[in-house]
């Protein structure tokens, strides 16, 4: 794919439309040219790993997530170093976003306030709050209070007036049964055979990522993933011509994202 980097970096792996990074986003972010990126969907640290514990495949477990999700700032009370942590991620994404770009932003209770309050403090334009229902969410252990079923992603354009972000809106009425698409989703947490290439704690459903990646881009558009885990954002890319760019700072996370990324190749080649 284009290089579109303003400063050389070292690809951990690159083929023809994707290209992952291995390192911390922050530097990452800096290095890469300004306006060449049209899409941004980030699942960024939710500050979790505070050593609670949950139910998953009904066995009680840690909620630490590793060591990407417990960074100094989740250990302290002061959630204005929370905040500045995802002022200044999406701050250099703002940059790489061409004029009529777009980010979505996926997140819980514990840092989608934040995340919001930052995307208006640097001239973001917030034009949905999704809302994600899971059919099948853990259980509450603790039992006081009520289960959390539901995780929220924003999607918003570069700037509040100057842009017009695309929105497919005949692709997301067809995929709704002819009806408009409302701001709820509703779906299965991430199905086991996405799993297969290896596990992530927070893995997004595959389902979830193509509807973001229909609606809001064109074929052979460039999207970008700042902390994209076990690359579910570049699988539904690949899968519909899209190109992505991914980052994170886990060489055991890039190495599934790569398994993924070459299975939906191969995948495409039977087509």
């Amino acid at each position: 794919m284009e290089n579109l980097f303003a400063k050389k970096v070292i690809s951990y792996y690159e083929i023809d439309k994707a290209q992952l990074l291995l390192g911390d986003s922050f530097k990452i972010l800096g290095k890469m040219k300004p306006e060449s990126i049209d899409m941004i969907f980030a699942d960024p640290p939710y500050f979790l790993s505070n050593d609670g514990i949950t139910c998953q495949g009904g066995k009680m477990v840690s909620v630490n997530k590793g060591s990407w999700d417990k960074v100094d700032v989740a250990k302290t009370t002061d959630i204005t170093e929370k905040h500045k942590f995802n002022r200044k991620w999406i701050r250099l994404c703002k940059k790489l976003l061409k004029p009529n770009g777009s980010i979505w932003i996926s997140g819980t209770m514990h840092n989608i306030y934040s995340i919001g309050m930052a995307l208006e403090q640097e001239g973001f334009k917030i034009l949905n709050n999704i809302t994600w229902q899971k059919t099948n969410p853990p259980p509450n252990l603790a039992c006081r209070c009520f289960t959390h079923s539901t995780e929220t992603i924003l999607w918003a354009r570069k700037d509040e007036r100057k842009s017009r972000q695309f929105f497919n809106y005949e692709k997301m009425k067809e995929m709704n049964g002819g009806k408009q698409m409302k701001d709820v989703w509703t779906g299965s947490l991430t199905r086991p055979s996405e799993k297969k290439e290896g596990k992530h704690p927070t893995q997004k459903p595959e389902y979830l990522l193509e509807k973001v990646v229909l609606a809001s881009t064109r074929e052979g558009e460039v999207i970008l993933d700042p902390f994209c885990g076990s690359g579910t954002t570049g699988v539904a890319a690949l899968r519909y011509g899209r190109q992505f760019i991914g980052i994170d700072n886990c060489e055991e996370y890039l190495q599934i994202t790569q398994r993924r990324l070459e299975k939906v190749l191969n995948d495409n080649r039977e087509v």
